[in-house]
């Protein structure tokens, strides 16, 4: 569910992203306008790290192998990095690079043409709404009852929170960028678009930054979620196993390790702890699918003397 959610938020995205990217440079090539500009870079920059999180998903789908026995599922996570990377270069710091520029060299927007930026970015604002929309929809179905923040912060699968954020950087760009555009032609003063376009800049960076540091711990290695983990600890403890200790790491999104150490008796035959072993794994998987690989190490409770 969460990755065809993924899916086609992503799809959404990338649809609206294309031709509203097409729609500002044509915007940009009548007007000259510095925050139609940084917006159509910022369609385009949107619109690869769509199609990188597509590939992403796919390769991560590819069987194990003997190189590397646990799958390819965090490929996802590293395409969702590249997003972050792409995103801060090619959105934000190039939104700052012209903004820097045009307010060395201001210049009102002039000609025939001056209400095609506006026209644009408010269609732009539309389609860019019902993006985010879909994202929102998709996300939801996985959110639960957490917040936005919590879900962004916890969420295993990379796709929806890069999207959610994707989209609402466009949004609040696309109301910069008509604030600027706006302002320069009821003025005249071009300081208004090199504002707009800084703002964007400072937008893209910021979102940037904060994939970044959410897609690095999940390349780092999380483990499950505190409710997972519980319902593992309760599956191993069910028949009255205790836990000598006990560790989780997600392989992907949809693919979560358990390794634990319990303690069994010292009477206790070899058949029987394999038997044991056997049905924890299995009420393990029953109480959290996503736990595919289960390692459960046999050991001694042992008393620690003071």
């Amino acid at each position: 569910m969460a990755a065809n959610g993924g899916s086609k938020a992503i799809v959404a995205a990338l649809a609206a992203n294309l031709t509203i990217a097409v729609l500002k440079f044509v915007a940009y090539f009548l007007t000259f306008s510095s925050s139609m500009l940084a917006e159509a870079i910022h369609s385009l920059a949107d619109s690869g790290n769509q199609i990188l999180l597509l590939v992403g998903g796919k390769r991560a789908q590819r069987a194990a192998s003997p190189e590397h026995p646990f799958g390819y599922g965090r490929e996802r996570y590293i395409y969702a990095f590249i997003v972050s990377i792409v995103l801060f270069s090619v959105g934000g710091l190039f939104a700052l690079y012209e903004a820097w520029g045009k307010l060395q060299h201001p210049h009102a927007i002039e000609g025939a043409f001056w209400w095609v930026p506006l026209a644009v970015l408010i269609g732009a604002i539309i389609a860019e709404s019902f993006s985010l929309r879909t994202a929102i929809i998709e996300s939801n179905h996985v959110r639960g009852k957490q917040s936005w923040v919590k879900f962004i912060r916890s969420a295993k699968q990379p796709e929806l929170p890069v999207i959610l954020l994707e989209d609402f950087g466009a949004l609040v760009g696309l109301v910069f960028a008509l604030f600027g555009v706006s302002m320069t032609l009821i003025t005249g003063n071009g300081i208004w678009d090199a504002l707009g376009t800084a703002m964007i800049g400072f937008l893209l960076v910021a979102i940037a930054a904060v994939l970044a540091v959410e897609t690095k711990s999940l390349l780092l290695g999380e483990s499950a979620t505190k409710v997972d983990v519980a319902k593992i600890r309760a599956a191993i403890e069910s028949d009255g196993t205790s836990i000598i200790h006990l560790k989780t790491l997600h392989l992907g999104p949809e693919e979560l390790l358990v390794a634990a150490k319990i303690s069994i008796g010292r009477s206790e035959t070899g058949q029987e702890i394999a038997t044991a072993i056997d049905d924890a794994e299995t009420r393990i998987r029953e109480a959290v699918p996503i736990a595919r690989v289960i390692y459960l190490e046999p050991d001694v409770q042992r008393v620690s003397t003071p």
